[in-house]
Formats: structure tokens, C-alpha cells, sequence
């Protein structure tokens, strides 16, 4: 059945159910940034593949809201479906919100799965749509009902991790989390972020691809803790480790139930922004909720001094991976044939060799020249470009270890390029590396420290509509919060100072639809510098040990500060890297970080 045919079919059901507009978000019940099979329905309805978008749809109209990494694929992978992009924050486009208010008619019913819909969003929408006495209706899975052969809900075994590797059990994680609790008064939480409650409990998942996480709900009172896991994915050992922590273990499915026959002593904490407005609904009418973000969240995202020594041991050997796969690249284009796919699948395979390698953090990006400028474009085995000695090749890839959770981008050159891309790239490398070495005062957030990467890109009229930087798990989510780096933030999202310990990707770009795109990656971690009587100042250590490719650097529009940077992050890759490599590698490594001057001619 074509998208447009899948189109109609719901748009007659929504009728017979008299329901006006239909709202299918990218989310799955504990609002995750990617989702299973299950719950890809917006792309099943609309086509489109992209992990961040929301699908709305009328009697006589259908329209898809996605961010800037998505609009040309989006662009491509919706036409001839009759469904209309609205590319988000651009000038003079509508919001959802702004949408609906301007397109329903007094006492319109408005539905959507009520799961799949955070109880943050669901009250802002019934705020902007009050005066129109818009009905909403979340109690169905309308859309859901109509996928023929819908994927069924994964339920992976729970791997239990030790102490060993996470720097503190769940006893101590859960009498940090009952601090919290009482600093708010609550006398308990509802916990339904997946990373927070795999991070809380010391335990990961396959429930999700590439995010090492299992289904589940979390209740903890200043005495209990309850954990709700889908009854395949229990184990002897999980009960056993359940018992010995005090956890009650409960059926996934029960949670509702559950929530229903609770009584709360006082009030209860919930992140609005992640619990879902059907659980919502069932606290609100029996207790009195406080809205504050997760203490797991913040507490997770500061990484302790054993996930940091772990960390450091496995992004050397990624980037030993990445290194490699790199020379390899320049050793076989133009001489093997190649193309996306099959480049991508040999990133993975020196990843899958590397010790404690678990999983990929993220399907491997491999794109070429101008499908670069999809920022998250997948190459399939069946659709892909061949690669040629010429242009550009951008590899953004990552892995999941025991150990850590790795990002990381390069873009490669590999044949002639035009002036004004070598501009372009030179842009880029010396904004990353600008931020990389940055010194700020703490109390800094992402917003303040943007344009030192933006910069650059900026000064040639260009922009890249992402962020700079986001949060990076360990053993868990390749994205995660609350830091991120970015000049804009949405109007009802809350800065995050950025803390020692915190792990970013930083990560500028650009990107030229039907051209081509450059975007290089590092990860680094926020440390504190020296205290004086102006404050504690911060700095960033670098994680990332990859060269950057000199066939890409113009040196005349580098500022002199720019080749130091440049020389001594080289110089620091060959030191760390060198010794893994075999003599060919080595040689090579030390002509690609060899040192550059102003009158240099690469």
C-alpha cells in the first residue's frame, strides 16, 4: 500500500471515530529520541525515516514537521506522497501548535495516542486551543490499529553491570535520588525515561536499536523501589540482583494499574517532559505532582571518575578504529571499488574487532558529496553512491562498549575539492577546535559557548540548523541531556550549566544541499581549572583522538592560533595513536599530523 493510499485509509477511520485531526508523533511510551519498530508509525503513515518528526493529519490534509538535519531528506522522501514539510523555525512557518490554532473550528476533536504524547506537550496544547473548546481524545491507537504486520514490542534479556564499571550501586544511586526527593518534598517519583532508569539501576537492554536499553517504569518511595520490566527480559540473576538491592520487580503492563491503586503520602515527582499524558492523567486526579526534571538526569550526565577512566580507555581505541579505517579509505579509493555502503560496513567491522564492543551507537552515516548535506543520511545496500577520487566522503559513526558509549565524525577528502569547499572545511576544523579549547567560568551554558565553533561559519554567511554539541551516555544513549551546545533553544526548554564531568560532542558543520557537507566531531569533557577570586574556571580535555584531514585545510584564511591548535591536536593524535598502528599505518599517520606552517602549501 503507497503512503498516499495509507493516507486515506486513516483519514476515513478518522471520520467514522469523529475525530477532526490526528497528531502521530516520533515517540514511543517513554518519549525516547529513537524507537523500536513498534512504534514507527509516522513513518509507516508518511514515508518518512528520519528519527525526529511529527505527523499530522485532517479529513483533507496531512503535514510533517521536522527539524533542520531532516528537511532535504525529508523533501525527498516525501514527494509524490501529497504530504505538505513544514521545516521547523523556519521564517514564516507555522508550529503544530500554531497550526491547529489556526485550522480547527470551535468544539473539534483532537486525537492522538495518549502514550506516545508527553504530558508536557498535551497541557501546552490544551492551553493554546482552550478558547476554541477543542475535545481531545488520547485514549486509542487509532493509527497504530491500521498498520498491517506492525512489528511486535521487543523484550531483550537485562544485563546486569557491575559496580566495577559504573563507579556506584544502585543503593547509592538510590539515596541520591531519595535527596532530591526531599528537596522537593515528595515522598515519591515516577520515573519513565529509559536511559535514566537503565543508568538508576545499574542495568542495560536491546530494546531499542543501538541504545542499550530495556522497557521498563520505575517508582521509588523514601523506602521502596519498584522497577517494571516485561516479563520475557527477567532472569534468575535479575531477581536474585533485585532482592539483594530491595527491588520489587513488577510486569511492565501493570503500570497503570499499578498508579491506580497507589496511595501517595504527600506529593510526587514527575518530569511532565517525559512521562506520558496517560499516566499523567491517572496521578493527577490522586495526588498533587511537582514538575521538576529528573534528579537521574543531571546526576547521570556528571560522569564519575570510574565511567571517566573507562571512557578514556575506549574512545583511544575507537579512535585507533577510526584511524585506521581512515588510511584504509585513501589506500583503496580509485583502486577498489567502493561505494557508501560498503565503506560504511568496514567502519563497522574494525569497530565490531575492538574489545568489549557491545554494539553500534547509532547506524553508521556514510555519505558522498552531496548526500552529505543530509545531516543523517543512511546509505542502504540497495541504494547508495559509488565513491570516486574526487569530492568528499563524511563518516559519522559510534559505538557501544563495555566501557562507554563513542561519537564520533570525520569528513574525508578524496580527490580534488573546489577553493571556496576547502574554505568551507578549514571553517569547520578551526571552530571545532576553537571550542575545544576553550577556558570559561563556571555557570556557563551551551548558549555561551557556541559561538566559539559557530564562529567561524558564521563570519562566511553560513549556518548549520542543528546544535553544536549534545550530552553523551555511557553504556547508554548517544544523545543525551540535560547539556547540550546551541545559540537557540526552544521556549520552553531550560539551559543547563555545563558541570565537571560532563561528556559533549562538539561537532560544527556545513552543509550545501546538492553540493556537499563537512561536519568534524570530537567528544570532549568539561574539568575544572583554577579557582581565584574571579571564580572556577573551566576547560575542556579532548576524548577524540582522530587526525583531521589536511587535504581539506586552505591555511590562508587560518589565524595563526588556528595551525598551533591544529599542530599541537595532531601532534597529540600521532603520540596517543601511533604505537597501535602497524608500520605502514605509522608512516602514514605521522605524514597526515605532520606539523604546518603559514607558508605551507597543502
Amino acid at each position: 500500500m503507497k503512503v498516499s493510499d495509507r493516507i486515506i485509509l486513516l483519514q476515513e477511520t478518522l471520520k467514522n471515530e469523529h475525530i477532526d485531526y490526528y497528531m502521530i508523533p516520533t515517540s514511543d511510551f517513554h518519549n525516547s529520541e529513537y524507537v523500536s519498530g513498534y512504534f514507527k508509525i509516522r513513518e509507516y503513515f508518511s514515508g518518512f525515516t528520519g528519527s525526529n518528526g511529527t505527523l499530522v493529519i485532517s479529513h483533507d490534509h496531512a503535514g510533517l514537521w521536522t527539524d533542520g538535519r531532516y528537511f532535504v531528506q525529508a523533501q525527498k522522501e516525501l514527494e509524490g506522497s501529497g504530504i505538505e514539510l513544514f521545516c521547523m523555525f523556519e521564517k514564516g512557518v507555522l508550529s503544530i501548535k500554531e497550526y491547529l490554532e489556526q485550522n480547527m473550528d470551535d468544539g473539534e476533536v483532537l486525537g492522538f495516542d495518549g502514550r506516545v504524547v508527553t504530558a508536557s506537550y498535551a497541557l501546552n496544547l490544551e492551553k493554546a486551543l482552550c478558547n476554541k473548546n477543542i475535545k481531545f481524545k488520547y485514549d486509542m491507537d487509532i493509527a497504530g490499529g491500521l498498520w498491517e504486520k506492525r512489528p511486535a514490542i521487543p523484550a531483550s534479556p537485562i544485563m546486569i553491570l557491575s559496580e566495577e564499571i559504573c563507579g556506584q550501586n544502585v543503593g547509592e544511586k538510590l539515596t541520591l535520588i531519595r535527596e532530591e526527593m526531599k528537596k522537593h518534598q515528595c515522598s515519591a517519583h515516577l520515573l519513565t525515561k529509559l536511559d535514566d532508569l537503565m543508568w538508576l539501576f545499574n542495568i542495560r537492554g536491546k530494546d531499542i536499536e543501538c541504545n542499550p536499553v530495556a522497557f521498563s517504569y520505575g517508582y521509588i518511595t523514601m523506602t521502596d523501589a519498584y522497577l517494571f520490566v516485561q516479563k520475557q527480559a527477567v532472569s534468575d540473576d535479575l531477581k536474585q540482583y533485585a532482592d539483594k538491592w530491595k527491588i520489587t520487580l513488577n510486569d511492565y503492563d501493570e503500570i497503570e494499574e499499578f498508579l491506580e491503586n497507589v496511595t501517595v503520602q504527600g506529593r510526587i515527582l514527575m518530569d511532565e517532559k517525559s512521562v506520558n499524558c496517560r499516566l499523567y492523567g491517572i496521578v493527577k486526579d490522586s495526588a498533587k505532582i511537582i514538575n521538576a526534571p529528573n534528579p537521574s538526569e543531571k546526576l547521570k550526565a556528571i560522569k564519575n571518575p570510574v565511567e571517566l577512566e573507562h571512557m578514556e580507555k575506549v574512545y583511544l581505541k575507537d579512535s585507533v578504529a577510526v584511524t585506521r579505517f581512515i588510511y584504509w579509505l585513501k589506500k583503496n579509493i580509485g583502486k577498489t571499488p567502493l561505494n557508501e555502503y560498503s565503506a560504511s560496513m568496514h567502519m563497522d567491522e574494525l569497530r565490531r574487532e575492538i574489545d568489549g564492543f557491545l554494539d553500534l551507537s547509532f547506524p553508521t552515516i556514510g555519505a558522498y558529496k552531496e548526500n552529505a548535506a543530509m545531516m543523517h543520511y543512511e546509505a542502504t545496500e540497495a541504494v547508495n553512491k559509488e565513491l570516486k577520487p574526487e569530492g568528499m566522503f563524511l563518516v559519522d559513526s559510534g559505538g557501544q562498549y563495555m566501557g562507554g558509549t563513542t561519537d564520533v565524525t570525520r569528513t574525508i577528502v578524496l580527490g580534488e575539492i573546489s577553493d571556496i569547499i576547502k574554505k568551507h572545511f578549514t571553517a569547520v576544523a578551526v571552530g571545532m577546535l576553537r571550542l575545544s579549547d576553550a577556558k570559561f567560568l563556571y555557570g556557563c551554558t551551551g548558549r555561551n559557548l557556541d559561538i566559539l565553533a559557530r564562529g567561524p561559519v558564521w563570519d562566511m554567511g553560513i549556518d548549520y540548523k542543528c546544535g553544536t554539541g549534545h550530552g553523551i551516555g555511557y553504556i547508554l544513549n548517544v544523545h543525551e541531556g540535560p547539556q547540550n551546545i546551541r545559540w537557540r533553544y526552544a521556549e520552553d526548554a531550560k539551559e543547563a550549566v555545563i558541570e565537571e564531568g560532563m561528556v559533549m560532542s562538539n561537532e560544527p558543520g556545513v552543509y550545501k544541499e546538492g553540493s556537499h557537507g563537512i561536519r568534524i566531531e570530537n567528544v570532549i569533557v568539561a574539568k575544572n581549572s583554577e579557582k581565584n577570586d574571579d571564580g572556577q574556571f573551566m576547560h575542556f580535555d579532548t576524548l577524540t583522538y582522530v587526525p583531521i584531514d589536511l587535504d581539506g585545510i586552505d591555511i590562508s584564511v587560518m589565524q595563526p592560533k588556528d595551525i598551533e591548535r591544529l599542530n599541537d591536536y595532531h601532534k597529540k593524535v600521532y603520540d596517543k595513536v601511533s604505537s597501535y598502528l602497524n608500520d605502514e599505518e605509522r608512516d602514514w599517520l605521522r605524514e597526515v599530523t605532520r606539523m604546518i606552517g603559514a607558508s605551507d602549501k597543502l
